[in-house]
């Protein structure tokens, strides 16, 4: 069997942020050693899949 690497559809968007919370994102990424693109991802990832279930957009979603 060949050696295959998934390719991963990237999208590039642009978010406005607050200084403040940037800051604090800055502050995470450093002590963690990771991208602030890479920890934007986690978090988005993980409100995703936290969000409460009776959330008319998450109910939407799950169906698809």
């Amino acid at each position: 069997m060949a050696f295959k690497i998934p390719k991963e559809e990237y999208v590039n968007r642009t978010f406005r942020l607050k200084k403040s919370l940037l800051d604090r994102m800055d502050k995470i990424c450093d002590k963690e050693g990771i991208s602030l693109n890479r920890l934007t991802v986690l978090c988005i990832e993980y409100a995703l899949n936290d969000m409460e279930e009776n959330s008319d957009t998450n109910a939407t979603e799950k169906k698809s």
